[in-house]
């Protein structure tokens, strides 16, 4: 099994600014579209949290990368493509795996910008958009995706599978350590011993236990295999976003 850490949403260099958190609830903003996008934030019902975190450089009129799309009756829609989705058919993601998708936020109380995961999807079905039937298409165009719009490229894939977004900002699900900087992530101790695609970097992992992440990348794959601790610790972060 593997365990996917997808990093999604707003950040320094895909919108400019942190996702926020409203009444202990982090919210991520999808990244800004200018292409194969049908849903601009105000349809999403967030165009004031967009332009409030952007200072009214991006509004509620402005299209959107809808994606992650967690949906109705806990199910979630992903789609990946180009060298990311090359990473991950590298690394045989598929079914029985499980992205935990994390952002950036920005703290409610003290502003502190931070790396959280903030949702999670169990992949129960892997489809290349080139070969998606047109049942399984007119099902996920009902959602308006947006790997499902304009000219798709021969890479581009959709996961589905149930999932969740977090409905609160619970400190377990916070991955920098406390005063930052962002890069340093506090780590459950098995992925250590799995390790994590794009940290082979010895000098990544430190002494302390902490993990020193990359500065850009979006898929970050750890195969924990046959492991027991891994898949506690994957039991107990769903439940944390499920409460």
């Amino acid at each position: 099994m593997k365990i996917i850490f997808s990093r999604k949403g707003f950040d320094s260099g895909s919108g400019g600014a942190a996702s926020p958190i409203l009444d202990g609830r982090p919210i991520s903003l999808p990244i800004p579209a200018t292409k194969n996008s049908a849903t601009t934030y105000s349809e999403l019902g967030i165009g004031d949290l967009v332009s409030a975190a952007t200072r009214g450089r991006i509004d509620g009129s402005h299209l959107c990368h809808h994606d992650p799309m967690f949906v109705q009756d806990g199910r979630c829609i992903f789609g990946q493509c180009d060298s990311a989705q090359s990473h991950l058919a590298n690394q045989a993601v598929g079914n029985g795996d499980t992205f935990i998708f994390f952002g950036l936020f920005r703290e409610e109380t003290t502003g502190e910008k931070h790396h959280r995961i903030f949702g999670f999807l169990e992949i129960e079905e892997v489809i290349p958009v080139r070969a998606i039937s047109n049942e399984a298409r007119s099902k996920i165009a009902a959602f308006k995706h947006p790997h499902l719009i304009g000219d798709r490229g021969p890479s581009d894939t959709i996961y589905r599978g149930h999932g969740i977004a977090a409905g609160k900002d619970h400190a377990e699900l916070r991955l920098t350590v406390e005063g930052g900087p962002l890069s340093l992530w506090r780590i459950p101790s098995w992925l250590r011993e799995t390790g994590l695609s794009y940290h082979g970097a010895a000098e990544r992992w430190l002494p302390n236990g902490n993990l020193k992440s990359v500065a850009r990348g979006q898929e970050f794959v750890a195969d924990v295999g046959e492991r027991t601790e891994p898949r506690h610790w994957l039991e107990a972060t769903k439940a944390l976003i499920r409460s």
